[in-house]
């Protein structure tokens, strides 16, 4: 059950994430307490709520009865001993697992014994925050993302000694609060830093093999993966010092694990002091009158074809065979492997084996492999990767096709897995791994990539629409071409794969 919007809610820490909280509580009907150990933060903290409340009195969007309430259930207090009254007690401080047990502590000290007390932390073990407390089990993680009061999602943190009724009490005011919580244990990054690693990693790394540059890799991401921002757009507004610090935590959380291995790229520039949107360099520069560079994008190839040969079920790219059919093309159906001809070109969709190294194994001339999209009837560029051995006449007609169906072409280098395909994968991989160990359930860890990241699709309901024997064989073919267990399957998603069965089924 919630609690009632007469228990006082306390927020330890006035900053950008604790003021967003108190905003949340005081917009649901309860009474803050806003402290903050610097002298006027707590107030500054109020200040700026108000002003950004009002922004939205300005454009119509709020009555200001409605901004007066809030403001006036928020009440800045210079001592911790105010706090005392309040039933539910949420620390954002600093992330620092000595300064918040002291907290901890001495909130223990304040409250009544049946307060719950609550940590917003993103990296520290709630087991650990709660080891010297008296009575742990009112201790549970209550994991805002930032701004507090439009991210919808907040990680329920259960630590070893964390109550079910505290947990429960914590997800329905979350809930009530108009969130979307969803529970998760204790473990290095909880959900969603650890889930969200393949995302940055994977075109960190392509970009480190020069598979082409971090504007073209972020509007593949965008325009065919159909997520809000690329990798290097997303770690600029992150703030690389943020994004590379929580990359080794979890990698040394994890003991190591490849799987979630620092980039030498974002290294070197958080040695550079090139962070991103605040500092004015990133990956791209934000100084007065500077312009993002454009993706590379192939100009029209001409092609007189007008018959596309389709050999086989082309499985999840058949809205892309749709698509072309309603540009005009005759379609001819045959028996075959899922691959297109048109022209003297052979497409597929990527199966994690470099276009070199299949066009090899499988006897294919003139190898072309395109990249997934979350859409193929709506996305708007795709990532081709042609074979050594493919000839240019053959890549131009590959090329043509997409284009007579209105999609842009980027030709990359040939990786395998290419963009978008090996970061879902990698991402539901992940995701499979997380549940495997029980840090979340499937539904839930799918809401929090969704609630938390905006993803347009939950990564492991994602690899249900492919198809989990799909997912793992791409996995295994990359896995494979590097010779790293960066990419070994997880144990869940392995045995679905030989199950033939999904995650929902």
């Amino acid at each position: 059950m919630a609690l009632d919007t007469q228990i006082s809610i306390a927020v330890i820490g006035a900053g950008a994430m604790g003021s967003g909280i108190a905003q949340v509580a005081a917009q649901a009907g309860h009474r803050v307490f806003l402290h903050d150990q610097r002298e006027g933060a707590a107030q500054k903290g109020r200040d700026g709520i108000a002003r950004q409340l009002q922004r939205r009195v300005d454009k119509g969007k709020m009555e200001q009865q409605d901004l007066d309430g809030v403001i006036s259930r928020i009440q800045p207090v210079a001592s911790l001993d105010e706090v005392a009254e309040a039933g539910l007690v949420i620390e954002a401080i600093i992330e620092d697992l000595g300064i918040k047990r002291q907290l901890l502590a001495n909130l223990e000290e304040l409250c009544a014994g049946d307060t719950i007390l609550a940590t917003n932390t993103s990296s520290i073990s709630v087991t650990a925050l709660g080891a010297e407390m008296k009575k742990p089990e009112r201790l549970v993680g209550m994991h805002f993302f930032n701004p507090a009061p439009l991210m919808a999602l907040v990680e329920v943190v259960l630590g070893l000694a964390t109550s079910k009724a505290v947990a429960e009490t914590v997800h329905a005011t979350a809930t009530a609060w108009g969130k979307k919580p969803v529970y998760a244990t204790s473990t290095p990054g909880f959900i969603v830093n650890r889930v969200a690693r393949p995302f940055y990693a994977e075109s960190l790394r392509l970009l480190q093999e020069k598979a082409t540059d971090a504007e073209t890799l972020d509007a593949l991401i965008r325009e065919s993966g159909q997520f809000r921002m690329g990798a290097f757009e997303l770690t600029d507004l992150i703030g690389h010092d943020v994004n590379y610090a929580v990359t080794n935590s979890v990698f040394n959380s994890y003991y190591q694990d490849p799987r979630f291995l620092p980039s030498l790229i974002q290294k070197e520039l958080v040695e550079a002091g090139r962070l991103g949107r605040k500092t004015g360099q990133g990956f791209y520069s934000y100084g007065e009158g500077a312009e993002k560079p454009q993706p590379q994008t192939e100009p029209e190839h001409p092609c007189d074809e007008t018959v596309l040969i389709v050999e086989g079920n082309p499985g999840a790219a058949t809205p892309l065979v749709q698509r072309l059919k309603e540009s005009g093309l005759t379609i001819v159906e045959r028996d075959g492997p899922g691959q297109l001809r048109f022209g003297n070109a052979v497409l597929a969709l990527t199966d994690g084996r470099m276009a070199t190294e299949r066009a090899a194994a499988d006897g294919i001339s003139n190898l072309v492999l395109f990249d997934l999209a979350f859409d193929y009837s709506q996305a708007s560029r795709l990532a081709l990767a042609p074979a050594e051995q493919t000839s240019d006449a053959a890549v131009s007609c590959a090329c043509a096709l997409l284009q007579k169906a209105g999609i842009a072409v980027s030709l990359i280098a040939d990786r395998p897995g290419l963009v978008v395909m090996r970061t879902v994968a990698t991402l539901a991989n992940e995701a499979a791994d997380a549940a495997l160990h029980g840090v979340a359930t499937i539904a839930d860890i799918d809401l929090a990539m969704k609630a938390g990241l905006n993803y347009p699709e939950g990564p492991l309901s994602w690899s249900d629409r492919l198809g989990t024997s799909h997912v793992f064989n791409v996995l295994t073919n990359i896995q494979n071409s590097y010779a790293e267990d960066r990419y070994r399957p997880a144990l869940l998603l392995r045995k679905n794969a030989f199950a033939q069965k999904g995650f929902y089924s």
